[in-house]
């Protein structure tokens, strides 16, 4: 879902005759941290059904993961957007956290999503989920939405997730349109007519 976010932002920031060049000068504090992040969760996600140890320990890394990219938009928390995408991460943490480190998913949910999903979540497999039940804690946080035709990609989200991808918006819209950088482009751009400038 975040990818999707994520796309859907810079295309409405190209409609909206939006530029990249505040993104070429995007200066994160920790900046380092966002893409490792991203490294470590392809690697569990890739290799924790063929080594046991990966498997077991995989909560415990996702929860490391989650502190790290919590400590990361904590630091970064001016940007517009980013409290946004901070205040959705920590739901999806928090619910991680009171379920032993791992997201619960509705049954009900996950029954849009292909049946091999569903079979690696009933038998324990999918190292980051877990069944959604009645002794869940918070349930609610969990994945809990479907989202399927006309949506162009069949998956299930939580409310963290549509939280963040706000933040995340907001965020890329920024970027595109109201950073400075971004301001020049569209001064200049104004300023011309007929290929002279005004």
């Amino acid at each position: 879902m975040v990818f999707d976010g994520i796309i859907l932002s810079f295309v409405i920031g190209f409609l909206r005759k939006g530029s990249l060049r505040g993104l070429a000068q995007l200066n994160l504090k920790c900046g380092w941290i966002f893409p490792l992040l991203l490294v470590i969760q392809l690697v569990i996600f890739t290799f924790q059904n063929d080594f046991k140890f990966l498997g077991q320990l995989s909560g415990y890394i996702y929860m490391a993961v989650y502190v790290l990219g919590l400590i990361f938009l904590f630091l970064n928390r001016k940007n517009p957007g980013f409290l946004i995408i901070l205040i959705g991460v920590f739901l999806n943490f928090l619910v991680m956290v009171v379920n032993g480190g791992r997201m619960p998913v509705s049954l009900e949910a996950a029954s849009i999503l292909d049946p091999s999903y569903m079979d690696a979540l009933k038998e324990g497999l999918a190292a980051k989920h877990q069944i959604l039940t009645q002794s869940t804690n918070l349930g609610f946080l969990g994945d809990i939405i479907p989202l399927s035709k006309p949506y162009p990609r069949t998956q299930i989200i939580s409310i963290g997730d549509v939280v963040m991808n706000i933040g995340i918006f907001l965020f890329i819209q920024y970027l595109m349109l109201k950073h400075p950088s971004s301001l020049q482009v569209n001064d200049t751009s104004t300023s011309m007519k007929g290929g002279e400038i005004r």
